[in-house]
């Protein structure tokens, strides 16, 4: 039988044949068999090692377009596809359709120790490890062991210095996809986590459980001197640090010194002339986040800033502000 024109070219590894009026290609590597040249071709990758798809994030090579695509989801945090029963999201119908098993009651596994129940025995033996506190999962360098193979990857980021989730915004990267959300969160002033006692927003769910405490009454930290509420110890020494004066940081080269450590960081820069986030268009280097935001508004001309008197546009706040003692007669 003659081989079809579009993959003559891998003659040597695979085989067509005919049953019926249907045509079938055979893979004689693994012996698989598909029913077009098309799904032939993206099989054969497996095997070749050939990853045409690159994705545009992290620079990962994919060996097929709607791989690609799953994996964009990764950085994008896009679930698309919806339990119809509970609302829960997920990245994958792989993911939802296991899900689905939950609550239908089929292959209902349940964990003896916390009666947690889980679609398929790998979920399960995952969960298991947090009760057990097994770590079969190694790190070759440091030997610090993980329950799961999934944080033993993103731990070897330390020593590799990966960091394939770069912020679109500033260029800042993370080893960890979720801690690059988190972060985009500062650019976008997205508060998702809502306490229903008092109504704030949180950016992170670890802030809403602090914040939480102060309604329960768990932990209830007041400041003497403005009466703000803290969740933890920590919060508050930071916070009274403000009104004391206190500025345990202080810098080693001019000794300037601060009341957080974060301020200290950003300052050493100055004499380091350190300028992590670089503009994606020009590639002119800032030392702060804010400054790489404020300048790549003169690439898109966007100017968010408006006089609520004239309607006048402004490009950066500080310039607005100028303007607007301009109508109140304020000019310092």
């Amino acid at each position: 039988m003659s081989c079809n024109p579009l993959i003559s070219s891998n003659k040597n590894f695979y085989t067509s044949s005919t049953t019926g009026d249907l045509k079938v290609y055979k893979c004689d590597v693994c012996g698989k068999c598909v029913s077009n040249s098309g799904n032939l071709k993206k099989h054969m990758r497996i095997h070749s090692g050939d990853k045409t798809f690159k994705c545009d994030v992290c620079g990962k090579c994919i060996s097929n377009r709607g791989n690609l695509k799953k994996h964009i989801r990764i950085h994008t945090g896009d679930k698309p596809f919806t339990c119809d029963v509970c609302g829960k999201r997920f990245s994958r119908s792989g993911q939802l359709t296991r899900h689905a098993l939950l609550h239908i009651g089929e292959r209902s596994l349940k964990c003896d120790v916390c009666g947690e129940h889980f679609s398929c025995l790998r979920s399960l033996a995952k969960h298991i490890r947090l009760h057990t506190g097994e770590k079969p999962f190694r790190c070759d360098v440091c030997a610090k062991c993980f329950s799961q193979s999934g944080h033993l990857k993103i731990h070897s980021r330390i020593h590799t210095r990966e960091r394939p989730f770069k912020c679109d915004v500033c260029g800042k990267c993370f080893s960890d996809r979720v801690n690059l959300i988190v972060h985009t969160r500062i650019h976008t002033g997205e508060k998702p986590f809502k306490c229903d006692e008092c109504g704030k927003c949180f950016s992170q769910s670890v802030q809403l459980k602090r914040h939480a405490l102060l309604h329960t009454g768990e932990i209830s930290l007041k400041c003497d001197v403005c009466e703000e509420y803290f969740s933890s110890s920590r919060s508050l020494a930071r916070h009274t640090r403000v009104h004391a004066g206190d500025k345990p940081f202080k810098c080693d080269v001019c000794a300037t010194c601060f009341t957080h450590l974060g301020r200290l960081k950003i300052h050493a820069r100055i004499h380091t002339g350190e300028r992590p986030f670089k503009c994606d268009v020009c590639e002119k280097g800032f030392s702060r986040a804010g400054h790489l935001k404020r300048h790549a508004l003169s690439h898109t001309g966007e100017r968010p800033f408006q006089c609520d008197v004239c309607g006048k546009r402004y490009s950066d706040s500080r310039n607005l502000k100028r303007h607007t003692d301009l109508h109140t007669g304020d000019r310092g």
